[in-house]
């Protein structure tokens, strides 16, 4: 259960991630490299994201559901 709050908290932090991206972008008008800094961030997060939801699902920690309806 607590691998589920920790997928959740990351999702939450790379949406923080990207608005903080916008907000240095409409901000600094590309005056400094504070955009890209956030923007690296949220990458890195998102590969954090893939390999935690990978090894997750390898240990059986969490389980793929079919996408169409029973």
């Amino acid at each position: 259960m607590i691998i589920k709050y920790l997928i959740v908290i990351v999702l939450i932090a790379i949406v923080a991630s990207l608005g903080s991206g916008l907000f240095f972008m409409m901000k600094d008008k590309g005056g400094s490299r504070r955009m890209v800094n956030s923007l690296t961030v949220r990458i890195s997060l998102s590969v954090v994201l893939f390999v935690l939801l990978f090894v997750a699902w390898s240990l059986g920690l969490i389980q793929p559901h079919p996408v169409t309806p029973p």
